[in-house]
Parts: C-alpha cells; structure tokens; sequence
C-alpha cells in the first residue's frame, strides 16, 4: 500500500480577497500542506506592473512547481507575448507519457485536460487534471469528453482532480462521469470567504481510496478558492 497527499486548487492567478497580487502567499500554503501530487488552475504568468517573486525569478508556474517538486506539466488555456494563462500538474515524482486533450467547446474560454501517470512504488498510478467551464450546457459536452478519457484506461488506478464548476446534485453527464468513481471529494470550497458550493473535487477509481480530505480554511485570503486536500492510498 503507498499513500500519497494530492491537492487541488484554483489559485485565482494568485490575487487574494485583497485583490493583491500575492505569488508568495499561494506559495506558503501549498508548502504548508505538503502535497505529493498538485492540480494548480487558473496559474496566470502574464505579468503585471509591480509583482516579483521571492527569490527573484520571472516564472510564476515554475516558482508554485518548486513548492510541491521537481516535476511538472501544464496545460495553457491561453497564451500572449507576455506570458500564458491556465493550469498546472506538479508533483514529487517523475510524470510519465504526458498528454493534453482539448476540451473546449465553441465560443467558450478554451479548456484542457492533463493527463499523466507517476510510479508510486507500487503500480502506475493514472493523474487526470482538468477545469470545467462556466456554463451548465458548456460543461454537459466536456463530461462526455472527460468521461471517454477516463474510459480510455478502464483497470489502471486513477485519480481526477480539478476545478470542475459543478455544484448539483443532479444531471446524467454528471452523474455518468461519476459513476465511473469509487469514491470522492465532495468539500464546500467556494468562495472562499464562506464556501457553499463543491466546485473543486478528488475523485478516485481502481485500487485507489480517499483515507481522509478537507479543505484548507488557512487559505481564504489568498484565492477566491480553498484548497482541497486527501491523503489517498493506492493499493497493491
């Protein structure tokens, strides 16, 4: 049995409750909670007049990819002269056979998905990071397409994470892809300031199990998002 810590976090392009522009601040709590494996959304490189890093570089999703390990891949939404705007996967161990599956859906902010696996020391381990849309008829077509994903590998060990924008209950494409999981996180993170809705969510399949998860309330001034953390275990 190997466990494992894994995180999932819209970090809000790192502007807190004080619409301050904090690299720093999201750094700390990322650090704090020690995660092996991390799923970063909204990571913005783009600069802005007047931010800099703490140890003086100019990369900000390399800077929050040192706060978890020496490994990472990202997924950019969007992607100017001054830099890109998206998400990461980060994580202590070596990320095998990456991929990136577009899932955007016409006239919407482009959407994608990380796909990867890492060695935990017992058996290959399938890491699924993504970020819904906005719009319930946008998200019903990114479902299916994040549910073909899934099925791509129906026996490996798998975990999904993200941002994935959906609060009820209800609805097939919802339900379809959940199905496909044994158990999941199901943790009011949003806002951050008084979180209602379980917008970002750990789901596991295949030998993998949730032994414990939260979110991380030391986290509400830095995203307009709390962090969700489990500490998973990946059987044999």
């Amino acid at each position: 049995m190997t466990r494992l810590r894994v995180l999932t976090w819209n970090v809000h392009g790192c502007i807190g409750r004080d619409r301050k522009h904090d690299a720093e601040r999201v750094a700390a709590r990322i650090r704090h909670l020690e995660a092996d494996l991390a799923a970063l959304q909204e990571v913005d490189t783009r600069r802005r007049p007047g931010w800099a890093l703490p140890d003086g570089g100019a990369d900000i999703a390399d800077y929050l990819r040192r706060q978890v390990g020496d490994h990472a891949h990202d997924a950019w939404a969007l992607s100017s002269a001054d830099g890109h705007y998206g998400q990461i996967l980060a994580s202590r161990f070596p990320l095998a056979a990456p991929e990136i599956h577009d899932i955007s859906v016409p006239g919407r902010e482009p959407r994608k998905v990380i796909t990867a696996r890492i060695e935990t020391g017992t058996q290959p381990l399938r890491v699924i990071a993504t970020h819904l849309g906005l719009r319930r008829d946008e998200r019903r077509q990114q479902f299916a397409m994040l549910r073909e994903i899934v099925a791509a590998e129906p026996t490996m060990a798998t975990i999904l994470l993200g941002d994935l924008n959906e609060w009820r209950r209800g609805g097939t494409p919802r339900r379809g892809l959940f199905g496909e999981f044994e158990s999941e996180t199901a943790h009011a993170s949003f806002p951050a300031r008084f979180p209602l809705f379980p917008l970002d969510r750990i789901l596991c399949r295949q030998g993998v199990r949730i032994e414990h998860s939260r979110v991380d309330r030391g986290a509400r001034g830095a995203s307009d998002h709390l962090p969700v953390v489990a500490d998973i275990a990946v059987a044999v």
